[in-house]
């Protein structure tokens, strides 16, 4: 297994390195999670038109596709020296500047606005591989979890800090008797989350060392780029890794799902309001910062895989309540809004913790000198779950979406079923 470093980074690293799911975490939360992607189905697709969920589907699944085939690709590039902080600032950039793009999509532009959708999302889904990568160079084996956690947690605060700004201070028209002005300030939107992005990930890129802090081995063959793709190769290379990979694909399909269709499924399902959809998030920002880092304490004692089996559990308890969340409104003095905001602080305790526990894993079972291969395979087993999460809209519209819960309920335990198996030690050793 890959050995991270015996004494942690300087303190000063890890701080730009959590700096980055600061910056990042506003292109998810307010593009693809929240706002955005809410705007685009109610507003951007034309009224008329039948499929509307399924668009931003396509969308989702197109950048899957793209982030599946390249982050392999990149992992290998990684390995054979390229630098990590380089590959990082590209993708950023990209992002960033294509983000700009939705300033000039509006109502009935709905290719264009998936086109650049599927750009961005690209864009930052390698960069969230790149950026993960740099994490067995800044813990110990000991702390791989505590760091995972915190950068994790410490990017709900750029989720808090962004949505504030969009939907407090920027989007405040009403959409029905101000509805040019409502999309104006869409508009505007997409240029002040470009700016945050950019300015938020600065400390990344002059705090965090460009190569590696352990030395490498020399590599003696350079492999063409085609044999990144080579999964069967790759898997008789990392065959552990690639047990939980098994496990990894199913439960993480469960958590996409929420954070790509959440904004979809409270406006459309329950009719919350946009007021009432920032009041969730809000209080969830907190809830999933508090959870990321507990749990990442928790691993230090329990370790990674009882760790993810806990949080799976509370996973497949929110999505119940989710499910029955009419019928708990015919039992409870309570209105919708409320019994969702309860099953939303539920979740998000657990949606930062499975994902910091999944990263650390991640970095124990990595091959030696394979951590930049890793986390891109990683990577592209991430985006896979994005395509099985993708298809809640496809269901949603052929059945209804509160039907389709049960399929996120099914993927959550046929993850922790997969996860039972997979040999991980419960309690990592301490460094002497």
């Amino acid at each position: 297994m890959y050995t991270p470093l015996q004494v942690n980074a300087p303190k000063r690293e890890i701080f730009g390195w959590a700096m980055y799911d600061i910056a990042n975490q506003a292109y998810t939360t307010i593009i693809i999670s929240f706002v955005y992607s809410a705007f685009f189905v109610s507003t951007i697709v034309p009224a008329d038109s039948v499929w509307r969920d399924s668009y931003w589907s396509l969308a989702i699944i197109g950048s899957t596709l793209l982030a599946m085939v390249l982050s392999p690709i990149v992992g290998q590039k990684i390995d054979q020296g390229m630098s990590k902080k380089r590959l990082l600032f590209v993708s950023t950039l990209i992002c960033a500047v294509f983000t700009c793009g939705l300033f000039w999509v509006g109502p009935g532009d709905v290719w264009w606005g998936v086109a650049i959708i599927l750009i961005t999302n690209t864009a930052w889904m390698l960069g969230e591989a790149i950026m993960s990568a740099f994490l067995p160079e800044l813990a110990t084996k000991r702390n791989l979890g505590l760091v995972s956690g915190l950068g994790w947690g410490l990017g709900y605060l750029g989720g808090f800090v962004s949505m504030v700004m969009v939907s407090v201070l920027i989007i405040r028209a009403d959409p029905i008797s101000e509805s040019a002005l409502f999309i104006s300030q869409h508009q505007w939107a997409m240029i002040a989350i470009s700016v945050y992005f950019m300015v938020m990930a600065i400390p990344t890129f002059v705090l965090v060392k460009g190569q590696p802090r352990k030395p490498r081995a020399r590599t003696t063959v350079t492999q063409p780029w085609w044999q990144s793709l080579n999964f069967r190769q790759q898997r008789l290379a990392q065959p552990l890794l690639f047990k939980f990979f098994a496990a990894f694909v199913f439960y993480m399909a469960g958590v996409q799902t929420v954070v790509k269709f959440i904004g979809i499924y409270s406006t459309g399902e329950l009719g919350l309001s946009q007021a009432d959809l920032v009041a969730v998030f809000l209080a969830t920002q907190f809830s999933a910062l508090f959870g990321a880092i507990l749990f990442g304490v928790l691993e230090r004692s329990w370790g990674a895989k009882p760790v993810l089996l806990v949080v799976i559990a509370v996973w497949i308890v929110a999505i119940a309540g989710m499910y029955s969340i009419h019928y708990l409104g015919t039992l409870l003095p309570f209105s919708t809004r409320d019994i969702f905001l309860v099953v939303a602080l539920l979740a998000g305790t657990g949606i930062g913790s499975i994902q910091a526990s999944s990263r650390s894993v991640v970095a124990l079972l990595a091959a030696p000198e394979r951590d930049g291969s890793a986390f891109g395979l990683w990577g592209t087993v991430n985006r896979v779950s994005m395509l099985f999460a993708a298809s809640f809209g496809v269901v949603a519209d052929l059945l209804s979406r509160q039907s389709a819960l049960l399929l996120v309920i099914g993927f959550f335990i046929l993850g922790g079923l997969l996860l039972v198996r997979v040999p991980l030690v419960l309690a990592p050793k301490v460094e002497r």
